[in-house]
């Protein structure tokens, strides 16, 4: 049996960052930063919080909506693509806040895609019988990495952490297909220069602002919607579905035109994709989890929808996951 979502959960930082406020950080305005992106207001963690942090609230959360308590988890997944640490990584802070016991965690790092990749191997842990519930987090602090002096990026990101728990379903419930894709020669439209073995850090790398998230922004455009297309008509393939049975669509939430260009390539109705966008901006693994937990929680998405999520991010990682909520 494949794994069904029992419990959602979701996090923001309570600071918030407006496109006005950014007018006096850069050289922007409200009206650029609307046209060209659709948001309006994103979600940063303050100096002294801490990114696993805002794990473990929507961890938590997602484990009181499944009725469970922490020790219940059987395994964690924590889909990041700037941990904590570079190591021990985040899933050991997250695991430790929620008191999940000796079950065992891990980080999994796909870029935005993080968390699309972690359902679909999720799913397929519950099937094969190794774990009966597995609790998996898309979690960002992409401020922590943004260069606030690049107009062109800082105003893209946001903070966030979204949460699923998952367990053993029905044939006709859960997880009903998926497709997972890279393409490694366009590693580099989205990445750290420094920071890791490559490129350890020194005075030069920090000089030359190599510690910053670096984006070819053409290159992310001319290949987001493509790539999430076929990831989403892929899955459908698996789940032996077509386009018409999906009732909601949950991009990964990059930019408005991305989505757009998603929505007329599909030619699904607008009115049929989820987007929160203009409130939590891009917050790459986590941007999935907490539009599902939204949706869920304001009753837009209801028991029985059957739901297609899916992203793209460095790497490039691309996929998508059909799911019956």
């Amino acid at each position: 049996m494949g794994a069904r979502i029992v419990g959602t959960g979701r996090h923001v930082p309570e600071q918030t960052l407006t496109n006005a406020d950014l007018e006096h950080i850069v050289d922007t305005s409200d009206e650029w930063i609307v046209q060209r992106t659709g948001i309006k207001m994103r979600h940063l963690l303050r100096d002294e919080e801490l990114p696993s942090e805002m794990s473990v609230v929507a961890g938590a959360r997602a484990i009181e909506a499944a009725g469970l308590r922490p020790t219940n988890v059987d395994l964690l997944l924590v889909a990041t693509t700037f941990p904590d640490m570079i190591c021990p990584g985040s899933a050991p802070f997250v695991a430790d806040g929620l008191g999940i016991g000796n079950a065992p965690f891990f980080d999994l790092k796909a870029g935005c895609t993080g968390f699309v990749y972690g359902l679909a191997i999720a799913d397929g842990l519950i099937r094969a019988g190794l774990w009966r519930r597995i609790l998996l987090i898309g979690a960002e602090a992409l401020s922590r990495v943004t260069d606030w002096t690049d107009r062109q990026t800082c105003v893209l990101f946001g903070d966030g952490a979204g949460a699923i728990l998952l367990e053993p379903g029905g044939e006709e419930e859960g997880v009903l297909g998926s497709a997972l894709y890279g393409d490694a020669e366009k590693a580099l439209l989205l990445h750290m220069p420094a920071g890791g073995t490559r490129a350890p850090a020194s005075a030069a790398t920090i000089d030359g602002g190599d510690h910053f998230l670096k984006m070819e922004g053409s290159g992310v455009f001319r290949n987001a919607a493509p790539m999430m297309e076929k990831a989403t008509l892929g899955a459908l393939r698996a789940a032996d579905l077509a386009l018409s049975d999906v009732d909601w669509i949950i991009p990964h939430q990059a930019n408005v035109r991305i989505i757009d260009a998603l929505i007329r390539r599909l030619e699904v109705e607008p009115e049929r994709v989820i987007s929160n966008l203009d409130r939590v901006a891009n917050t790459s693994a986590a941007s999935i989890p907490i539009a599902l937990d939204e949706a869920l929680r304001d009753g837009t998405i209801r028991p029985g929808d059957v739901v297609a999520v899916t992203g793209f991010g460095a790497g490039v990682t691309y996929g998508a996951v059909i799911v019956r909520i």
